[in-house]
């Protein structure tokens, strides 16, 4: 069938009332929690995933599109108006849209954000729904040791690129693929690391993991690193509305972030921190008046802000094409799909099209009305912003109990859930990356799977994987990219020495 023809039916999909309500509770919780300084997307996520437990599966997804590109427009918010990244991709954003709202133009900027984001998410959404289908077609031909060495490629590539060090990156996922291991083997019965545990025998709750890494250890670690200053919130004075010369310095801003961030994003290593960091420089190089950038230049604002979204809508290629996350809060997104037994990949295009299409349909509804709440309630989230850094902490921890609870009463997930958040602290104490523990206790079972299945019907035969062309051309990438950081990182030690 034509894609535009299963994105018309998703669109169908997306716009029943039911979605359309989880869609919009999804945007207003998102921004609503990610407006909160120091609160990341991927902590949104996190600590949102337990209140979706008991919902549709369909509605469910849709309305973690909704809080995903709700919780990346709070953490621009914060960009703008105090100076504090919800994430490293908004760090370009911060650069100019501080300086705007310190003038006095906090709403251009705001506004530029908001409408860039919808214009690079819309035609970014198109291009997901073109690519992943053709990506789907070359993925069904996959045997197991295909699928295998596609599983070493997004271990490899996420350990690689979240944090400084692929050591640390590589000490991160071990621990996720160990846990991985507890509970019932499929293949032989036997219970593994259970230590006599019942609760223990179903495995590790990705959702108790997910809250107690994101949401209990970054709550944990920033009350210990609270100094009681508070941060200084730049009103929003004058008019929302840009100017014509905003709208004029703006639209090939967005074109060009939009052109940057998803072909970046789409890429098994992609990411949106390199796009929004280029689309800054490019912007700058271009500009006709460069002498504005570092005082306030709206470009500077458009071109990052755009690019930041369609990398965020690029990651979604390899996740619901191959299953493959690509940054922290796509991990988060796998954990809510598994969370309802579903696994993103392309037997998911076959066995749940209208979830997938409905889903892909809801990114333009979500990014729409992300346009048309928010920008009428900026006034609302600049007050949630002055909100005591002690009392937010302390709720986030209130919140994330309860939610854990609510999706599996036990005093065994209790436990496991504070033992992940020391965990979870002591990881960002030490410069530990959380995402690759999230991937591996995520995609360790499969892999597994995947391993023995490949040697059964290979007779034992650990070369299989070298004999197919595709699984040697994914583990030679594996080992490119495990090699490469560190090759870099070597090169710019030695220039160092030299000068």
């Amino acid at each position: 069938m034509d894609i535009f023809a299963l994105l018309a039916e998703g669109i169908w999909v997306a716009l029943q009332p039911g979605n359309l309500l989880f869609a919009g509770i999804g945007v207003l919780l998102g921004t609503l929690v990610g407006i909160l300084p120091g609160i990341s997307p991927s902590l949104t996520v996190a600590l949102l995933l337990p209140v979706t437990f008991k919902l549709d599966p369909t509605g469910s997804i849709i309305m973690f599109a909704g809080i995903y590109f709700g919780g990346m427009y709070g953490s621009s918010t914060t960009a703008i108006l105090i100076n504090t990244p919800g994430e490293a991709a908004s760090i370009a954003t911060a650069i100019e849209g501080y300086k705007m709202a310190r003038a006095g133009r906090g709403g251009p900027a705001l506004a530029t954000a908001a409408i860039g984001s919808f214009v690079a998410g819309t035609i970014a959404t198109i291009g997901l729904a073109v690519l992943a289908p053709w990506i789907v077609e070359l993925a069904v031909r996959f045997g197991p040791w295909d699928y295998f060495a596609l599983m070493v490629v997004a271990f490899i590539t996420v350990s690689a690129t979240f944090g400084d060090s692929v050591l640390r990156g590589l000490t991160s996922l071990s621990l996720g693929l160990f846990l991985g291991l507890v509970g019932i083997d499929k293949l032989t019965g036997q219970a593994r690391l259970a230590f006599g545990v019942p609760s223990l025998l179903d495995g590790i709750s990705i959702t108790t993991l997910a809250v107690g890494l994101f949401a209990m250890g970054e709550a944990l670690y920033m009350a210990s690193r609270f100094t009681g200053v508070v941060e200084k919130v730049e009103a929003v004075r004058g008019s929302l509305w840009m100017t014509l010369k905003d709208w004029q310095s703006s639209w090939k801003a967005w074109l060009r972030g939009t052109l940057l961030g998803f072909p970046i994003g789409a890429l098994p290593a992609g990411g949106a921190e390199v796009p929004t960091l280029l689309s800054y420089t490019l912007e700058r190089r271009l500009a006709k008046n460069p002498e504005q950038f570092g005082k306030g230049a709206i470009e500077g604002v458009a071109g990052p802000e755009a690019a930041n979204n369609a990398a965020a809508t690029g990651t979604l290629v390899p996740l619901l094409a191959l299953g493959l996350p690509t940054s922290a809060t796509a991990a988060m997104l796998l954990a809510g799909f598994q969370q309802y037994g579903l696994v993103p990949g392309p037997l998911l295009f076959t066995t749940n099209p209208e979830l997938v299409w409905g889903l892909i349909a809801s990114f333009l509804v979500g990014n729409l009305m992300l346009l048309v709440l928010n920008l009428p309630l900026v006034g609302l989230w600049v007050k949630l912003l002055a909100i005591p850094q002690a009392w937010l902490y302390a709720g986030i921890l209130v919140f994330a109990s309860m939610g854990t609870l609510a999706a599996n009463p036990s005093v065994v997930e209790l436990t496991m859930l504070v033992v992940f958040g020391a965990v979870g602290y002591l990881m960002r104490c030490w410069d530990y990356p959380v995402a690759p523990m999230i991937v591996g206790l995520i995609l360790g079972p499969m892999a597994e799977s995947q391993f023995r299945r490949a040697l059964q019907v290979s007779l034992g035969d650990s070369w299989v994987f070298f004999k197919h062309p595709v699984s040697a051309t994914l583990i030679a990438i594996a080992v490119i990219a495990l090699i490469a950081p560190m090759v870099f990182k070597g090169l710019r030690r030695f220039k160092g020495g030299d000068e």
